[in-house]
This record gives structure tokens, sequence and C-alpha cells, in this order.
């Protein structure tokens, strides 16, 4: 084989659930389900908020912010995804991987913090209602978006890079859904302790504090609602808290799992269920989470529906 990157190998092959082979039609049929309730619930969430001039204020085009990165997040990964599921073996090319790893890296980043900036205005808003227009104006909502964007952008260009640099001797199959870091790092011949550290201090930084930061912020809206003197107001307060905190439970604590230690113990199909879980499951949950229990949501995606049956009518 030529050398690349000083490294023989030039292609990678990726498993998936190869070991489950009676199973692969009827998991493809599932994934592809969950992947096109997927694009469409955040496409209409896109869509609505854009149409809808009532809808263009922080919570709102945070939630649009979410629902652009849950779509192209599923991008990255499903469609690859979908086609291991359908052959026994499936190759990616070198770049293909390289790319893949960054857009996951790009996305998982972005949403990391804006999760955090999400919670931040929903604490602003119910725990300082008198001062949150100052407290989240446009200047401070452009920042907040900006600051996650180009935060996954740097943390997806030096990580990629770094691990691609690294030389690859063979074998060259991935062990996993998608050329995710860990995975990858797997098949190395090199020494990877600095990047071990790394990636240690980059979870704590990118996932651990956000996710502390977003449980104090609801624990905060918490005793706010407590003081609530309507007792359906504090339940239906409390239902959509712990929906939020779920749905955010799940994907900080599986990725910070997979990532906290790029080499760890877990045994590959683990790896793979933790995976599946931020990246399959979350992208799924949020647009019901965020947008079902809300009647302004709701109110705006009706809207949309009737001016689509208008549309097609005329």
């Amino acid at each position: 084989m030529r050398r690349q990157n000083q490294s023989s190998v030039v292609e990678f092959i990726l498993l998936g659930f190869s070991n489950f082979p009676e199973l692969q039609e009827q998991i493809f049929g599932i994934f592809l389900v969950i992947y096109l309730v997927t694009l469409m619930g955040n496409a209409l969430i896109i869509a609505a908020i854009l149409l809808d001039q009532t809808l263009h204020f922080p919570m709102y085009l945070f939630l649009q912010n979410l629902s652009v990165v849950e779509v192209s997040f599923s991008a990255a990964i499903m469609p690859e995804m979908l086609v291991v599921l359908t052959t026994e073996r499936t190759t990616i090319s070198f770049v293909g991987c390289f790319a893949q790893m960054y857009f996951i890296l790009l996305f998982g980043v972005t949403e990391c913090f804006l999760l955090g900036a999400m919670a931040y205005d929903r604490f602003a808003a119910i725990c300082h209602p008198l001062t949150y227009p100052m407290m989240m104006n446009k200047s401070v909502f452009v920042k907040l978006v900006m600051f996650s964007w180009v935060s996954g952008i740097l943390v997806a260009t030096v990580q990629t890079t770094w691990v691609f640099s690294f030389p690859f001797c063979g074998p060259n199959e991935v062990n996993h859904i998608s050329c995710e870091t860990p995975a990858v790092l797997e098949l190395v011949c090199a020494d990877t302790f600095l990047f071990e550290i790394y990636a240690f201090t980059g979870t704590i930084l990118i996932i651990l504090v956000p996710f502390l930061l977003i449980l104090l912020s609801y624990l905060r809206i918490l005793f706010a609602i407590l003081k609530m003197p309507s007792t359906t107001g504090r339940q239906k307060a409390f239902s959509t808290c712990a929906s939020h905190v779920t749905s955010v439970t799940l994907f900080y604590g599986t990725a910070s799992m997979t990532y906290l230690q790029p080499k760890s113990s877990y045994s590959p199909a683990t790896k793979k269920l933790m995976s599946l879980t931020y990246t399959l499951l979350t992208p799924l949950l949020n647009p019901l989470i965020y947008s079902l229990r809300n009647d302004e949501m709701k109110r705006a995606l009706v809207k949309l529906w009737q001016r689509a049956v208008v549309l097609h009518t005329v």
C-alpha cells in the first residue's frame, strides 16, 4: 500500500453492528425511521421559528440553533451508519474518516455550549424576570451563539488534526458505528499519552463544566418554581424542567463517559450503545422536549401546517 501521512493505512473499515448479522435489517429499519423523524422534527422547528416573527427572541432563536446542530449532527453520522448496516464490510477513505470525525466534534462541542446557553437563558428569565431584557439582550445572545459555534470549530480543528497526525500501521478496522475519536485512536501505533491528557482536560472543560452549570441553573429554577402560588403552574414547570434535565443528562453523561478516557476499557458494544445515546437519541428527543411542551411553539407549528395546506391547495 502507498504511504499516507506516515501511515500504511489509506482507508478504514467501519464494522458497525457486523457482530449481529441476523439483526442488520431490523436495526437498519429502526435507524432509518429515527433519522427521518429527527430530520423532519428539527426542520419543522427551524422553519416555524424562521417564519414566525413573534418567536424572534432568545429562547426560540437558541432552540433554532440547537435544531440546526441536531440536523447537522445526525447528517454527519447517520447516512454512513445506514450504509454500514446494508453491507457486510464497508470502507471509508482516510479523508472521509477525517471529515466525519471533524463534523462530529464540531457539532458535538457546539451543542454542549448551546445547551449551557439555553439553560442560562431560562435561569435569567425565570429567576430574574425584571432584569432579563438586560441579562439576555441581542448582544449577549449573539456572543453566546458565536462562542458556541467558534468553540466547536476550534476544538474540531485541533483534535481531528492531532489524531490524524499519528501513524496508522494497521489493522484498519474501526469497531464502531462512526469515525469517533476513541475508536480511531485505538488503531494508532504511537504513544498517545499527551493526547489522552488533552482529551481528559478538554472533556472536563467542554462537557462536565457546562453540565454542572446547567444543573446549577436548574437548581436555582427549581427553588423559583417552589415559590409559585399556583399548583398547576408548579407541576407544569416541574415537568418541563425534569424533561430538560433528563435530556442533558443523557447527552452529557454518555459523551463524558466516551471522551474522558479515549482508550477506556469499555467493551465495543458498550461504546456503541453510549454513542447511539448522544448521536441518535438526543437529536430525536430534543425537538419533542423543547418544543411540544411549549404552547407558543405548538401554535407556530400549527400556523406552519396551515400555511403549507393553503399553498398546497392554491
